[in-house]
């Protein structure tokens, strides 16, 4: 698969929130203000492209190697959770203000199931390490743009008028609904 049907593919046809529902408890805990959005989706990028590209280099090296594949999805965890423990260590220091926004989400992208997801599936589908970076550099601009959008669209249901028992959550949840639908209209792209 070329390096532009990945792109395509990964952001906007099979985007891993939209399409795949893996990222929703960050998709929809964060998404309330778009700096907490924009500030998750930088993270996210850096832990899912650089965790796709150490995973690669593990499973290819070390688990295929030494027949140890059986144990993939806890040395990917364990790679991700050092990857997060990194990010966190690093936005203390450069962004205190963006590392409070965050609060709990943060040391949550270790949970989030789209970084393990995407490791994973840049196994399965075969991958090589450019097409393994390129999924990865997709899959978190995807779910970086699902993040922006939906909060977005969540700032300013803030000032519609909205019968008291949608507000909050439940609209939060038909607008993700709805963007799903939307995102649907790229099927065919790839």
């Amino acid at each position: 698969m070329s390096i532009a049907a990945i792109l395509i593919s990964t952001i906007f046809v099979n985007n891993y929130v939209l399409a795949q529902f893996l990222g929703i408890c960050p998709f929809l805990g964060v998404s309330n203000k778009m700096e907490t959005a924009a500030g998750m989706g930088i993270a996210v990028t850096f832990v899912v492209t650089l965790s796709s590209i150490i995973t690669y280099f593990i499973q290819k090296y070390i688990l295929v190697t030494m027949g140890l594949q059986y144990l993939q999805t806890i040395v990917f965890i364990l790679v991700i959770a050092a990857l997060v423990q990194f990010v966190e260590i690093v936005l203390k220091k450069i962004s205190p203000t963006l590392y409070n926004a965050l609060g709990v989400y943060l040391p949550l992208i270790t949970t989030n199931c789209v970084v393990l997801g995407v490791a994973i599936l840049n196994i399965k589908e075969g991958y090589d390490l450019l097409q393994t970076t390129f999924n990865g550099i997709g899959a978190s601009v995807g779910f970086t743009l699902a993040l922006i959008l939906i909060s977005g669209i969540r700032e300013k249901l803030e000032l519609a008028d909205i019968p008291e028992a949608l507000k909050g959550f439940p609209i939060a949840l038909i607008a993700a609904g709805l963007m799903s639908i939307a995102f649907l209209g790229f099927n065919g792209l790839v």
